[in-house]
Parts: C-alpha cells; structure tokens; sequence
C-alpha cells in the first residue's frame, strides 16, 4: 500500500512490445498504480505497450488509479476470452505439452512456410484481427482523446517512408492503435489518415524522444519486455529467428540510448554553449526489466493467452515493480539507476579525454 508520509515523484514510462509478454509490464503498471507514491506523466509505447498505454488512459480518465487498474486488468481478460474462442481446448495439458514440444521445430517450420509462400492480404482477405474486438470492448478511445492525467505517445512504423510516427493522445484511436502492433506478416497495413502503418518496433520500440520535449518530468522508466541479453548462443531455427527478431526490435531502442549517453556528457563535461543549454535535457534512465524469466519463454508463448500464463507474468511484473521502487523510489529525480554504457551500449561510446585534456567523443 502507498507510503503516505513520502511526496509523489513524477515519472515517464517507456512500454516496449512483446506480444502476451506485455501481461508482464500489466504487472509493472499495477503496482504503480496501487503503491501510489508515483504518478505517470506519460507514456510512450509500442505494440503491447501501447494495449497497456491505452486501457490504463482510458481508466484514469473514468476513475483515476484504480479504474486504471480495473481496465488493465479487464483487457488482458479479454484478451484471454477471445483467445479461447479460436483455440478452446487451449488450456488442457496434453495440448500445451504437444504445442510445447512442436514449438521449436514443426511450428516454427509451418509459420515459416506459410508466410514465406502467401501474405496476409492472400491468406487472410477479409483482415480477421481478434485483437481489435478485444481493443474495442475493453477501452474507450474517447475517454483517452479526452484524458489529461497522462500523455500518450504511441509508435507506428510508416510503411512507405520507414520512419517512426508517433501520436499523441488526441490523436489516439482504434486504428492507431492497430497500426502500433500490426505485424506484416500476420496482418494487412493499418490505413490512418490515408498512410499505412506497420508495427512500431521496427523503428522505434518504443520511441523515446517525445518525452524529452513534451514532458517535464526527466525521469524514464523503461520497461523491457524483449530480452537484451542471452547468456548463450541460440542453435535451432526457432530460437534463432527469435533471439534476430529480439535484436531487431531492441536496435532502436539502443540508438537513442547511445543519443541519450551523449547528450548526458555534452552536459556533465560542459560542453554546451550557454545559448544552447535550454534545448537540452539531462534525462535520468531506470530499466525494470526481468531477462532471466522472459528469456526462458518460447516464441509461441507471445501468443498465449492461457489466463495462468498470463496472470503468471502479471505477477513476475508486479513482483519485479515492488522490489525496483522499494531499492530506488529516493533515487527519482535524483540520479539515473542504470549505467547506460555498461547496461545498454558499448565501451567504444564512452568521451575520453585526450592528452590536452580535451573532451572527444568516440564511436
């Protein structure tokens, strides 16, 4: 429960996408939420991300908090309901140990096939989506054009120019929505506004630049949902299509890491001109994130939507949220808790300083 005596700290969230593995940044947003000592000014997002980004602004703009809480939580159920309705059998143990055991090698090799011979406009004409009669019972896009207590920044890749777009909270809606988590080989290009949009994490998972204008808070939590590091080398088809699709979707992110790092010591060593120290913000970075637990989950299990496996991660999420805060709530607005050069780039980026004692940037 929220620790009263303590003032509320102001933050920005970052929600990469992942898939069913966003149930675990639903675990990350929940126990915020309920502690309370912290309040989300926004919000930047991708895919999964952006699910949880909208059901908890749709929710704050009903109820506050707790509303939050509720729509989060009636999603991912939703989620779960239609999940069911396409595979019902889902949830009995000989079929989760045959899809388990398929997983690495028939499964994978299937899918493969099939996306590699026939596009979604082939095989699926009509653009079946479950997801958007999940997105269009569960959250109330007006409600989130309408909500002031949090700022969306939702990114989608555009397909013709390949650069990220990222809308903001007026201009949040249901297409904008599926345009964030539109996986080309699943399903057609989301048209808005007469350009078409594939998934955000191609360009931008998610893109972070829009906190360092659009807010005032300088702290971003970012919640990792794809693994950054694995402890060893992928050898099956499946674990290594997954392990390229998790570098792939993690790149973007790690380019503004680098942005991040640089600015950071373009102001630590001084080395901006007076008139341009107002154009820049020394941004503090935290990560919560859990590599060991989501590394050991399969690819298939991003489209698992077994209610244990999905309050499961919820719980991972939750768990992981208490005991960041509970080690760097005095931290906020202070300090960053990670080390960008160590945690997220490498040592070749860092500025040295050379034998005249002057500042140079490598890598």
């Amino acid at each position: 429960m929220p620790t009263k005596s303590k003032p509320a700290k102001t933050i920005n969230i970052a929600l990469q996408g992942g898939g069913a593995h966003g149930a675990f940044a639903w675990g990350v947003l929940d126990y915020l939420l309920e502690d309370g000592r912290v309040d989300i000014e926004g919000i930047c997002a991708t895919s999964a991300g952006t699910m949880n980004a909208c059901a908890l602004a749709a929710g704050m703009k009903s109820g506050g908090p707790e509303k939050a809480r509720e729509s989060l939580h009636d999603f991912w159920w939703n989620i779960h309901a239609e999940g069911l309705k396409y595979n019902p059998v889902r949830r009995l143990p000989w079929e989760r140990m045959a899809m388990r055991m398929s997983d690495n090698i028939l499964g994978h090799f299937l899918f493969e096939t099939m996306t590699k011979i026939l596009s979604p406009y082939q095989y699926n004409p009509f653009d079946i989506n479950p997801l958007r009669d999940v997105l269009k019972k569960s959250v109330n896009f007006d409600d989130i054009k309408g909500c002031k207590d949090v700022k969306l920044f939702i990114s989608a890749t555009n397909v013709r120019s390949g650069k990220v777009h990222v809308f903001e909270t007026k201009d949040v809606t249901l297409d904008v929505a599926m345009a964030s988590a539109c996986l080309p080989f699943l399903f057609k290009a989301v048209t808005v506004e007469k350009q078409d949009y594939w998934d955000g994490g191609y360009m931008g998972n998610p893109a972070l630049f829009p906190l360092f204008y659009k807010t005032k808070s300088r702290d971003v939590v970012i919640v990792h949902i794809n693994p950054i590091e694995r402890k060893t080398t992928p050898k099956d088809a499946a674990d290594i299509m997954n392990r390229i699709n998790e570098i792939s979707f993690n790149s973007s992110l790690l380019s503004e890491m680098r942005a991040i790092a640089f600015v950071k010591k373009l102001i630590e060593h001084d080395m901006l001109k007076d008139e341009h120290k107002k154009d820049f913000k020394n941004m503090l970075v935290h990560s919560v994130r859990t590599d060991e637990a989501l590394a050991d989950l399969s690819v298939a299990s991003k489209f698992d939507t077994d209610w244990g496996f999905l309050t499961m991660l919820r719980d991972i999420g939750r768990d992981t949220m208490k005991l960041w805060l509970t080690a760097h709530f005095d931290d906020l607005g202070k300090r960053d808790t990670v080390d960008l050069h160590d945690e997220f780039l490498t040592s070749n980026t860092k500025i040295f300083e050379d034998e005249h004692g002057n500042h140079r940037h490598y890598g």
